[in-house]
């Protein structure tokens, strides 16, 4: 996952908001190489042993509504560039023709088995494959459609320096977005103006702030969020890793994940 040069960014990203950020991922090109190893190594095991239960949740959702078993749609990652998001169809069929691009608090489009899927965030497991291609990593700011994309301020712009994420820590804070949107009279308009500022504000920081740490961090929180158990603070995490622990976090992720993609290769 290499920084791409600045005179090579699409024209809407090269402004003086994003220019910071720019600069400060800039300086961290070897923890951005060790993510994308780490991110393709680990996505391809991980693909490898969930195979299992991807047949199971495509059987229940084949058996469960009419539809295919993927839902397929155009999202922005990084540069701006376009790609299509994998993920377990958790609604009815054609529901982006019956609503909007946003779901609420018990939207009347999601399936049963769509609903189990959401809560314990299985939908996003075929994400593996958006991750291995390189559209995606696992930790990230969210993938939006275009229609959402169009009313970034030039600073939210940075946030596609790198590419989308399959969670992020601002996916965490609103992992109930949803009910945020239930009593909204135009839930567009809501995102837009209210929910989207908010949220990019959180991952502004988180790319101000990169190093490895803090995304395997944001990883263990994401699962303890799903269990509902109370996130890990990053005092707290780094307790328990240890002294000096992003350092030598960096140093090992990258010299093992060297190591593996030598020996695949």
């Amino acid at each position: 996952m290499l920084l791409s040069p600045w005179h090579k960014l699409p024209p809407q990203m090269r402004n003086s908001a994003v220019k910071p950020y720019y600069d400060i991922l800039a300086t961290k090109k070897v923890q951005l190489l060790a993510k994308r190893l780490f991110d393709l190594i680990v996505a391809s095991l991980m693909l490898l042993v969930l195979s299992p239960l991807f047949a199971v949740i495509a059987i229940a959702i084949k058996l469960d509504s009419k539809g295919s078993v993927f839902f397929r749609q155009t999202r922005v990652t990084a540069n701006c560039r376009l790609f299509k998001i994998f993920k377990f169809r958790t609604m009815c069929e054609n529901a982006e023709q019956i609503g909007t691009q946003v779901t609420t608090h018990n939207d009347m489009r999601v399936t049963r088995v769509g609903a189990f899927l959401r809560k314990y965030r299985l939908d996003e497991i075929p994400q593996l494959i958006n991750i291995i291609t390189g559209d995606m990593s696992y930790v990230g700011t969210r993938p939006e459609v275009t229609k959402y994309v169009e009313h970034y301020t030039p600073e939210m712009y940075a946030t596609l320096l790198l590419p989308a994420g399959v969670t992020s820590k601002c996916s965490i804070e609103y992992k109930d977005e949803e009910k945020l949107l239930a009593n909204s009279q135009n839930a567009d308009e809501t995102y837009i103006n209210k929910v989207l500022p908010q949220k990019m504000n959180i991952n502004l920081e988180a790319i101000k702030n990169f190093n490895l740490l803090n995304e395997l961090l944001t990883t263990v929180n994401t699962v303890l969020a799903v269990l509902g158990i109370a996130k890990m603070r990053p005092q707290n995490f780094e307790k328990i890793a240890g002294g000096a622990v992003s350092q030598r976090l960096t140093e090992g992720v990258f010299n093992s994940s060297l190591k593996l993609g030598v020996n695949n290769a």
